[in-house]
């Protein structure tokens, strides 16, 4: 996808009269007159993107956006920016921050939707290797076999089971539980409790430690 993109920037560049005249008669002499050619930038929107696609676009002297979708249930859609490239420099930004920020002000399904999304993230970056594989009623992280499992976002938290034995775990109340024994969708003995940005910060090392694991 990236490839065809920068095919037809090539292109739009390449036939700018064309573009304008088609502006033109389709909005007007007055739109056509606002177009501007010394910015173009492609903007590539994928369910997902390897980190090599996102290596690949840092060295090119395009200006370059890779725009991640996810879908939550039916009819919630997120919206993440995996790299922003301008003419070959990364853009210095806090976009996963400041989205995971503005979802909190937004409500409470924006916000379990950009965690989800920085949980992904979380997980896909431990290492080489890392599968993601969705199930039915979960999304599986595997390396030799899963290591983490990522349930739906509830109302007010997100579950994630982790290959972690819950007795190598100081367990706090609300944020770590053992359900050893217990029904649950996923593989793992340690559910971890999501409802903060900070708790996916904190969740961290035992992310590192199911991977480690596996």
């Amino acid at each position: 996808m990236i490839n065809q993109g920068l095919f037809y920037l090539a292109w739009l560049m390449d036939h700018r009269a064309e573009f304008e005249h088609l502006v033109r008669d389709r909005l007007g002499v007055t739109a056509a007159s606002q177009v501007l050619w010394s910015g173009p930038r492609l903007i590539c929107i994928a369910g997902d993107f390897t980190r090599y696609d996102v290596h690949a676009v840092r060295e090119h002297r395009r200006s370059i956006d890779l725009v991640r979708y996810r879908f939550f249930g039916s009819d919630l859609l997120g919206l993440e920016t995996v790299a922003s490239v301008s003419g070959g420099m990364r853009v210095a930004h806090r976009a996963r921050r400041q989205s995971v920020a503005q979802a909190a002000a937004d409500g409470g399904d924006a916000l379990m939707v950009a965690l989800a999304s920085a949980v992904d993230e979380a997980l896909l970056g431990l290492g080489d290797g890392v599968n993601r594989v969705e199930r039915k009623q979960y999304r599986a992280y595997q390396r030799l076999r899963n290591f983490a499992c990522l349930c739906p976002p509830q109302r007010t938290k997100l579950l994630v089971y982790l290959k972690v034995d819950p007795k190598d775990v100081d367990l706090v109340p609300g944020f770590t539980r053992d359900v050893s024994g217990l029904g649950h969708h996923g593989t793992g003995d340690l559910e971890v409790q999501l409802r903060t940005p900070r708790d996916v910060e904190r969740a961290q090392e035992l992310f590192l430690a199911s991977y480690a694991a596996a």
